[in-house]
């Protein structure tokens, strides 16, 4: 969840470290902190944002830290530990040589705290963070191994998960990081002796494209301007240097307001770039690399398995339908946070679809280790290219939605719609369950998708004024039926995710079980009313909630007049096949939740309590 970011080179290292936390601040914002090396190691740390942190160090330092030429920094998601100044991060050692900046859990902090406390050592912080430091630092004491060995002594006696980066008062020449369970990346600079490291590509892109995605139990060091990655056993390893895609434009606003606009906006790119050339509409074919690689295993798959958290949750969910009703396979939606405590009934001849939009969520890599050790084929749908979940699966396919600063998911959701409709058209071909006419009757129309999206996002001016009359409300309820019902759900999350008003998705026949129960004059229920086979059954749940004086925001398909004078606010969407409304009508929904946060003063790019890439359980 937090952010990593350390230089070692002849550049000064703050300005580097503090660009850096700032891009990484959708991945924390409740402290941040950096560790400068000069002639001493110094540390400025303070709760809040990063710009509260570079205001504490202008105020603060003093001498030649700033001129530094190793540093690191971090920009927190509190687990252990309240935000505070305390509680931030890097965290020294015992006698002030080491500095640690962590992101992950240790899990088994406390019994190794009771002992470092048995020998004399005392804390300044409730985290789990320092104990890791001060028992690298007591293991160099009492066995005198050096730093290196002893930071490899001390991950092996920790469970948990960790992304690490050391530095040492006494080792001014050394950087040292470490990985198990949490993303670590190392960019290879232009000049000799030059590295990066960050927890994701986004910090050092303008510096360099060539990167080490470092595995799990592997441990990288730079010492007197050289770089060697080797496992917590000391066997050396040979790492694989990628060419990074990314570009810096990708990661700023580009005259937008706010990172979440601006990727609802990108979303007829990002659908676009996630289909491109993988399909010819004409004659029916996938270019897709793992659909042609595991042919034999679409054809005979007896039940797909889809695991995911959050909004990626919810495009297994659409995914479950559209499995279901275009190739004829059994298909079962687990959280991941779930599924990976059960112990699940899985067959070798099973697909296991994991989505992640980061690649790295912690409780999906979990219930993909589980499939694989019972057996089961595990196919990866991810965004970001080098993470955790593609190297763990056998096979998969990227979304291509490019990066995605905003915490609250958007562009991410539509693009993991799309390539899970590929697979699941590519499967129906493989299995034999679509004509031939029938495939390229949907191609054809997934090709006019990003087109009709545009055509959605027409209406953000209207949704503006829609949202000024509802901005105060305490609670919305959201209803959709058949494909739409995940949109529901989805909507809902946007809201409460980025304006805290509290927001549920139902089943639109499962209001009268319960939630009817909540419908007055002041509770808003947006409604998916868009032409399906569900159409009349929507129409009668409307009047429904109408009876009870209910306010109705109807979301319909363009041209409609039969809702008009029984619903309060209409919003009119293309018409596209069923399959594919969902892309369509999220849209409008994403646009709502955005107007009203903003209305409301929320920060909609960093909503509180929240991070984006969620690499702790």
């Amino acid at each position: 969840m937090c952010g990593i970011v350390g230089y070692i080179g002849t550049k000064e290292a703050y300005p580097i470290v503090i660009k850096g936390l700032k891009r990484l601040e959708y991945r924390g914002y409740d402290s941040a902190g950096v560790a400068l090396m000069d002639a001493d190691l110094t540390v400025f740390k303070k709760k809040g944002k990063v710009s509260d942190l570079e205001a504490h160090v202008s105020q603060s330092a003093q001498g030649n830290e700033l001129k530094s030429t190793i540093g690191m920094g971090h920009t927190r998601w509190a687990t252990h530990g309240e935000p505070n100044d305390r509680n931030s991060h890097p965290h020294k050692s015992q006698s002030g040589d080491l500095a640690i900046i962590h992101n992950g859990i240790i899990e088994n902090y406390a019994t190794l705290k009771e002992g470092l406390v048995a020998r004399g050592h005392s804390f300044s912080s409730d985290t789990d963070t320092e104990v890791l430091v001060h028992l690298i630092e007591d293991i160099m004491e009492h066995t005198k191994l050096d730093l290196l060995d002893s930071v490899r002594a001390a991950l092996s006696q920790v469970n948990g998960a960790y992304a690490i980066v050391i530095l040492s008062q006494h080792h001014p020449e050394h950087i040292i990081a470490a990985r198990k369970g949490s993303p670590l990346v190392v960019g290879l600079g232009e000049e000799r002796g030059e590295f990066f490291f960050a927890s994701d590509a986004t910090p050092i892109v303008e510096y360099t494209k060539r990167v080490i995605y470092l595995n799990d139990g592997e441990i990288a060091a730079v010492e007197n301007g050289e770089l060697t990655v080797t496992t917590i056993d000391n066997e050396i390893q040979s790492p694989y240097v990628h060419e990074l895609e990314l570009n810096l434009e990708q990661l700023e606003k580009g005259g937008y307001e706010h990172f979440m606009l601006k990727e609802i906006f990108e979303q007829p790119k990002s659908i676009y770039d996630s289909f491109r050339g993988r399909f010819d509409s004409a004659s029916g074919e996938f270019m897709m690399r793992s659909v042609q690689e595991y042919g034999d295993k679409l054809r005979n798959i007896k039940r797909l398995v889809i695991i995911g958290c959050g909004t990626s949750w919810h495009a297994g969910l659409v995914a479950e339908y559209i499995f279901e009703d275009l190739a004829r396979v059994p298909v079962e939606v687990e959280y991941a946070s779930e599924f990976r405590y059960r112990n699940p009934v899985i067959y070798n001849d099973d697909l296991i679809i994991a989505i992640s939009q980061s690649g790295e969520t912690a409780d999906t890599l979990a219930a993909m280790e589980l499939a694989k050790q019972k057996g089961a084929t595990v196919f990866g749908v991810c965004n970001v290219v080098g993470s955790s979940i593609p190297r763990l699966s056998h096979a998969g396919a990227y979304t291509h939605a490019g990066p995605e600063i905003g915490v609250a998911s958007t562009k991410a959701f539509t693009a993991q719609v799309t390539v899970l409709t590929l697979l699941a058209l590519a499967m129906a071909k493989a299995k034999g369950t679509l004509s031939s006419s029938r495939i390229t009757e949907i191609l054809a129309e997934l090709e006019i998708i990003p087109s009709k999206i545009e055509k959605a996002l027409a209406l953000n001016d209207s949704i503006v004024d829609l949202s000024k009359q509802y901005k105060d409300a305490h609670n919305f309820l959201f209803l959709g039926r058949g494909y739409n019902f995940p949109v529901a759900l989805e909507g809902a999350l946007k809201l409460k995710e980025i304006s805290y008003i509290h927001a549920e998705g139902y089943p639109a026949a499962e209001m009268k079980h319960g939630p009817i129960a909540l419908i007055d004059e002041n509770m808003p229920v947006v409604v998916i009313a868009t032409k399906s086979e569900h159409y009349e059954k929507v129409v009668s749940n409307i009047q429904e909630v109408k009876a009870r004086k209910g306010k109705v925001i109807a979301v319909v398909t363009e041209g409609d007049r039969n809702l008009d004078g029984m619903v309060d606010h209409v919003i009119e969407v293309p018409e596209t096949m069923e399959g594919f409304s969902p892309l369509i009508n999220t849209v409008p929904l994403q646009l709502l939740s955005y107007h009203i946060a903003v209305m409301r003063g929320c920060n909609v790019d960093q909503p509180r309590n929240l991070a984006k890439s969620v690499t702790v359980e």
